[in-house]
């Protein structure tokens, strides 16, 4: 046989042999990510579809606070393999209890979520009734062993924007359209109130109560009436589940402040910015705690720097240099230097409330605010 017949045969089977050790090879890799798979499938949390119950006080798509809780959730229902099952526009009553049941006893859901305050009575007592089910109620308070309640420090954000409307206000003269006189709600009034002085020291807020969360007309005709009682405002905030003021603002030639989600694009002419929420690192950490078994319940009150508060970005309409005073701030509350309500600060009737070098507690801001800070006024 001669030297390159040789050669030929050494070379085939050299090759064989090299075809031979990568379908081995391959083989070992696909039976390894087979046994992973295998493995995930028995360990991973989110193996299974997971059915969460969304209970809204407004449509899903209101563009304003039950969007927020809607939209987060989607966000997360293809990484964490959940359905989302959502009642809207539930009423603040036993519509509540009815629509949780619905959702654990007919639809099977492992997680319920009641994003609204108003449901905590009902809530509570659902949480008894399901002791299995875990169930988490934004803007909540009241808490039990499966029953998770959290509140973002809203206020915050409120001072930022109070910042903006100082900055941009030309008359001193600021509207405000709120729901109803609660704790979370003073708050969030008091803490623009000091945003906007802190820039305009002059400046007032007036504060019309509408007595819902989310009537338009209602809504609509607190809004004229304020504008009727004060004709120099020149800028309109809200917390109020309505776009209505951003809209009379609007129709009005005047400035808005908006709440709950960026609304920039409707109202390009007269937006400012927005306090908005982002619940979506929220829902992802109490969900996953749920199905690996270590949700418990707990009240959490969550700072700008863990990122569920924060103010839209500001548009062409504010003043200039707004952006760098807010950052300003903005870095304050972040390295913990400065929060809202470090005093002194003194009420719209003179008392000094918090002196000098002290601060109010969570307790008494989250439960017990029921005073105005200097610079609102009430208008009825």
């Amino acid at each position: 046989m001669g030297t390159q017949e040789m050669r030929k045969r050494s070379t085939g089977r050299s090759r064989g042999v090299f075809i031979v050790l990568v379908a081995l090879i391959l083989s070992a890799a696909v039976i390894g990510m087979l046994v992973i798979r295998d493995v995930r499938k028995e360990t991973d949390v989110t193996a299974r579809t997971t059915k969460v119950g969304l209970i809204i006080p407004g449509a899903k798509d209101d563009a304003n606070y039950s969007q927020s809780h809607y939209d987060s959730l989607k966000s997360l229902e293809e990484d964490l393999n959940l359905k989302i099952l959502c009642k809207e526009s539930v009423a603040q009553d036993e519509g509540c209890a009815e629509a949780i049941e619905e959702l654990v006893e007919k639809e099977g859901c492992r997680v319920v979520i009641a994003a609204s305050f108003g449901y905590g009575a009902y809530v509570r007592e659902m949480a008894d009734r399901y002791p299995e089910v875990c169930f988490i109620q934004p803007t909540g308070t009241e808490t039990a062993a499966n029953l998770a309640t959290c509140m973002g420090r809203m206020y915050q954000a409120r001072y930022l924007a109070g910042i903006v409307a100082g900055m941009s206000t030309k008359t001193g003269e600021i509207g405000y359209a709120a729901a109803f006189p609660i704790p979370e709600v003073i708050r969030q009034i008091n803490a623009f109130t000091l945003g906007v002085r802190s820039v305009a020291p002059d400046a007032e807020v007036h504060v019309i109560y509408i007595n819902s969360w989310g009537d338009d007309e209602a809504a609509a005709e607190a809004c004229g009436k304020l504008l009727a009682q004060n004709p120099g405002t020149d800028i309109l905030t809200m917390h109020t589940d309505s776009l209505m003021p951003d809209r009379i603002a609007a129709e009005n030639g005047i400035r808005s402040i908006g709440f709950n989600r960026d609304n920039a694009a409707l109202f390009p002419d007269s937006y400012l910015t927005a306090c908005v929420w982002n619940w979506e690192d929220y829902y992802r950490q109490a969900i996953l705690s749920c199905l690996q078994g270590k949700f418990y319940g707990r009240h959490d009150w969550i700072g700008m720097e863990e990122g569920m508060v924060a103010v839209s970005a500001l548009t062409k309409n504010c003043a200039p240099g707004t952006g760098t005073a807010v950052e300003e701030a903005k870095a304050r509350f972040e390295n913990r230097s400065f929060d809202v309500f470090y005093g002194p600060v003194t009420d719209n009737a003179g008392q000094l409330r918090v002196p000098e070098g002290e601060s109010m507690s969570d307790d008494e801001m989250l439960n017990r605010f029921d005073w105005y800070v200097e610079g609102v006024t009430l208008e009825e």
